[in-house]
């Protein structure tokens, strides 16, 4: 089988080549970026997916059967739809050069749950309620999938949540790291949960999803996560006895938004980034809950839970690779 990862060398991707080589098929990984495992470097080729004519021959020259399309950029930083051509171009480009090879069997296109706010639960598929540039550039994004894969290719959307695990980076490393170091704070007697994904489980997912050849999801949008809802205190408890770190201490909420009150100002002042703003706090305790029933559906059970999931990260960050990434 002739699989193709655009972005195979971000977070998702790199999990995904390694899937895949691992199983056999080969395998061709399509970013501007060199892969951030070493042992990739020989599935990747220098494309951008924004340069229509060599998007246009690195697919000819292929010709995939499975493409998965992880590449974008995904930072939070654009002012305006503008900033994120590969969201909105790329899309296009990609389709395009799949209409002309015509040997695609399936394909994924990664979006994010950002096209919506967060604590925002969408009505429908294409019911969305963005707050970032970001998430206006995703929309963008899916509707040219909509509009311009229709009759040419069987394709199905995922919008993964917040994904963890071997191979990543901010944010949520960054949670381990302050976990490890004790610098997470919860706040006392509050129970969030949250729809993450474990990065294992999510190229599971979407390897059987590609054994199903998409199955009745295609010509859907669906949400990549875990089945269970994380609740953070639990999380952050099973982080910090893997990594032998100390307690994860609890405050009082009032503390919080004291401290809140007190970022804001700094922001105000022009200082770039704080610990805590009014902003942070909130996204802290909304929940983030997610159907992932559809795909539940096609895919059956996953194989980690969240102790061997934390269990397999933490021996991960004590590799050479993550030393080195």
């Amino acid at each position: 089988m002739r699989v193709l990862v655009t972005g195979g060398s971000g977070f998702i991707g790199t999990n995904l080549v390694d899937h895949y080589a691992r199983s056999g098929a080969d395998v061709l990984n399509l970013d501007t970026a060199p892969p951030r495992n070493a042992a990739h470097r020989g599935f990747w080729t220098k494309v951008d997916i924004c340069e229509r004519e060599a998007l246009q021959r690195a697919v000819a020259a292929f010709a995939p059967e499975v493409v998965l399309h992880m590449a974008a950029r995904t930072d939070l930083d654009g002012r305006s739809i503008d900033d994120y051509p590969a969201n909105t171009l790329g899309i296009s480009n990609l389709i395009a050069a799949l209409r002309s090879s015509g040997a695609a069997r399936l394909v994924i296109f990664a979006s994010t749950m950002l096209v919506c706010k967060i604590g925002y639960r969408p009505k429908s598929e294409d019911d969305y309620c963005p707050s970032t540039a970001y998430g206006e550039s995703k929309i963008e994004g899916e509707l040219r999938v909509r509009r311009e894969a229709a009759g040419a290719f069987p394709w199905v959307i995922l919008r993964p949540t917040s994904i963890w695990g071997p191979w990543f980076g901010p944010p949520y490393r960054d949670f381990f790291t302050a976990v490890q170091n004790g610098w997470y704070v919860h706040p006392r007697k509050q129970r969030i949960r949250r729809n993450y994904g474990f990065i294992l489980n999510s190229v599971h997912q979407i390897d059987r999803l590609v054994a199903a050849g998409g199955a009745d999801l295609v010509g859907r949008t669906v949400y990549l996560a875990d089945y269970q809802p994380i609740e953070l205190k639990a999380w952050a408890d099973s982080i910090q006895r893997h990594l032998g770190s100390r307690p994860v201490r609890e405050l009082p909420l009032p503390l919080f938004r004291l401290a809140a009150r007190g970022g804001d100002l700094l922001l105000k002042l022009g200082v770039p980034r704080v610990p805590i703003s009014s902003f942070r706090l909130n996204n802290l305790l909304t929940e983030t809950l997610h159907d992932t029933t559809p795909l539940e559906g096609v895919v059956g059970p996953l194989p980690y839970d969240m102790e061997h999931a934390v269990a397999a990260t933490c021996d991960w960050l004590r590799s050479p690779e993550a030393a080195n990434t």
